[in-house]
């Protein structure tokens, strides 16, 4: 008959366990550190990018031409440009709406 060792065995896992956990640990260290020097990075890259140029003075847009003569040119060269009116209809209507 083969006599067990409790003890022996005992300590091959409780050994192995603790090996274990020394890994798991030293590897959480590693990932720890590693983010922390990637976050050093990042705050170092974003202390060295300069600093976004002013924005530059809001302009008012042009006032739009509320002119009811300029509409209707407008109108007449859209109709023009689409093929609606002929270059002789275009230049008697632009005429007749100039006073011409």
């Amino acid at each position: 008959m083969m006599r067990r060792r409790p003890l022996l065995r005992a300590a091959a896992v409780g050994g192995t366990a603790y090996a274990v956990g020394r890994s798991r640990g030293r590897a959480r260290e590693q990932q720890a550190q590693a983010e922390d020097e990637q976050d050093q990075r990042i705050s170092d890259l974003e202390q060295q990018q300069p600093p976004p140029p002013p924005a530059p003075a809001q302009q008012e847009p042009a006032a739009p031409a509320t002119s009811p003569m300029l509409d209707q040119l407008n109108q007449l060269a859209a109709l023009h440009q689409q093929g609606v009116l002929t270059d002789a209809e275009f230049s008697s209507a632009k005429a007749k709406l100039l006073g011409s």
